[in-house]
């Protein structure tokens, strides 16, 4: 039986598999240049999910304002979102069941959701 999302560890276990997908992933991978520095971002998502989970409050960063330099360069599309939430949510039910596991797939959604709206409305 798998077990629920307890911790950072697991945050990162989650979040590792996820970008090993994203990494072989024909429509998200292009998304991310050559020269891109995994070791930054990892760090940096780790971070991001363990507060969006557990409120650690170690994130500081602003997600949109990226997401909206990515969409000025390569326009994201809703299938790239319908993607990413699937890739995300596959690689959690790999791992993790439970009331967390539940939450942080619901929490991916809603936050795919709002950038969808906030970067392909008009």
């Amino acid at each position: 039986m798998k077990k629920d999302i307890l911790n950072k560890k697991d945050i990162e276990k989650l979040v590792n598999l996820f970008y090993e997908k994203v990494k072989e992933d024909a429509i998200i991978r292009p998304f991310f240049k050559d020269n891109f520095n995994w070791d930054k971002h990892l760090e940096i998502m780790y971070n991001f999910w363990e507060n969006v989970l557990f409120y650690t409050g170690n994130y500081g960063g602003n997600p949109m304002n990226k997401h909206f330099e990515i969409h000025a360069k390569t326009p994201l599309r809703m299938k790239d979102f319908h993607q990413w939430t699937k890739l995300f949510n596959e690689s959690v039910d790999e791992l993790f069941a439970g009331e967390k596991a539940d939450l942080i797939k619901l929490k991916a959604s809603n936050i795919a959701t709002v950038m969808q709206m906030q970067l392909l409305k008009g």
